[in-house]
């Protein structure tokens, strides 16, 4: 992954963790400025029951509590999920949805939730 991120986690501000999510997040408040999951095929996806958690209500407001104020949550799916989005609402998250190609301009469309923690809407577009 170097040739994509080139020079990036080299940055004395990024810090990368190898360890389980949802107790990261469960045990770290206010400790991070974003969190990505790519995690089973994203919501509706789900390989490994386990994961399950991470996209309930719950495992939303553990990752909420997890974020510094502004902090955004980026989560990818394999396609999109109307409940997981009143779901990142109901946590508390302003919510953008984006669709994407999966291969350029062609391919299924994936889709990636921009969720900013303790924004308006207007604002957290206006971040974007």
């Amino acid at each position: 992954m170097a040739s994509v991120f080139g020079g990036c986690l080299d940055d004395p501000r990024v810090i990368v963790r190898e360890a389980d999510v949802g107790q990261l997040m469960r045990s770290e408040a206010s400790a991070w400025d974003a969190i990505l999951l790519d995690v089973d095929n994203g919501p509706e996806g789900i390989v490994h029951k386990a994961n399950d958690a991470l996209y309930s209500l719950a495992g939303l407001n553990s990752a909420r509590a997890a974020l510094k104020p502004g902090g955004v949550l980026a989560v990818w799916s394999q396609g999109p999920d109307s409940g997981f989005t009143r779901r990142l609402k109901q946590a508390g998250f302003a919510v953008e949805e984006v669709k994407i190609r999966a291969n350029g301009k062609r391919g299924a469309r994936h889709v990636v939730w921009v969720a900013i923690n303790g924004l308006r809407p207007a604002a957290a577009s206006a971040k974007l």
